[in-house]
């Protein structure tokens, strides 16, 4: 299970509002790379296959692939405003480690293909 804050998820729904293509919704996954060894995908799409697990949150439709799932359970997306702007942040209990970027992690069982971040 994926969690998305309240604020968050108004946020999304705002960026996908400003949008001119129809029926996008959030794609959340993980690839290889990144120094840690894994790297967090979040983005707008248009396409699902049969193999995506759809979550509906509060009208969001959010997408995530079968592979990406077993690195994303119990993560949780949150929006921070701060006096220079502010950001999407991810807390990913699965993490056993993770870079000064944010954006990239390890798992207790899973190292990953590091690269850069």
């Amino acid at each position: 299970m994926i969690n998305i804050s309240e604020t968050a998820n108004e946020k999304i729904k705002e960026m996908l509002s400003s949008e001119e293509t129809p029926n996008l919704f959030l794609r959340i996954g993980v690839k290889e790379g990144g120094c840690s060894g894994f790297s967090y995908s979040m983005g707008f799409d248009d396409e699902q296959n049969d193999q995506d697990k759809v979550i509906e949150y509060s009208g969001l439709k959010v997408v995530v692939d079968n592979d990406s799932l077993q690195y994303l359970n119990g993560l949780e997306i949150d929006f921070k405003e701060s006096a220079m702007g502010g950001g999407f942040t991810i807390n990913n209990p699965n993490a056993s480690a993770t870079c000064g970027c944010g954006s990239s992690f390890r798992t207790a069982v899973a190292a990953g293909k590091p690269g850069d971040c």
